[in-house]
């Protein structure tokens, strides 16, 4: 196995952030006002962008992407819902009840979480009978909703412990 030089033979040793950070040959930098478009999706590919300041948004966003891709593969509706409904109450770390401001319908909530009104209508009835939310006029989210998301309720044999229905974790 060939063994590979530390620096190079001329006794300088390359920095990208120094390269990245300077103009040079084909090598420009390009400074973008907060909201301006940068780059979209199907547009030319003729360039390399290296984001040297504002990454924590990008970054940000790519993980949000990222968890709800994940959410949708691998988590059942109804822990998909309690997410949804943590999410909506910007749900922090005290114990106090959050309100969701705004009025969502159960039909937008289907469609967030990918399954039927039905459904949500159903997780949407059951977590207020668990104490997780509270709704009548305004939504209220308990932090005990958080155990829905964090810890896999016990289920028995592949049946929905609440309506004795088998439990469906691809809708």
């Amino acid at each position: 196995m060939a063994k590979i030089p530390s620096k190079p033979k001329n006794g300088r040793s390359f920095d990208p952030g120094i390269f990245l950070r300077t103009e040079g040959a084909g090598r420009a930098l390009t400074r973008y006002k907060k909201s301006q478009l940068v780059f979209s999706q199907g547009g030319a590919s003729d360039s390399v962008f290296y984001i040297i300041k504002g990454v924590a948004y990008v970054l940000e966003r790519t993980i949000r992407v990222e968890a709800d891709l994940i959410d949708q593969l691998f988590n059942s509706s109804e822990k998909r819902l309690a997410r949804a409904l943590l999410l909506l109450a910007n749900f922090g770390n005290d114990s106090k009840p959050k309100k969701v401001i705004a009025k969502v319908s159960q039909e937008t909530l289907a469609e967030m979480v990918g399954t039927t009104r039905s459904r949500v209508s159903h997780f949407m009835n059951k977590f207020r009978k668990m104490g997780f939310i509270d709704y009548n006029g305004h939504l209220e989210i308990h932090s005990s909703l958080l155990n829905v998301v964090l810890h896999d309720q016990p289920h028995i044999s592949g049946v929905d412990s609440v309506a004795g229905k088998p439990d469906s974790k691809s809708d």
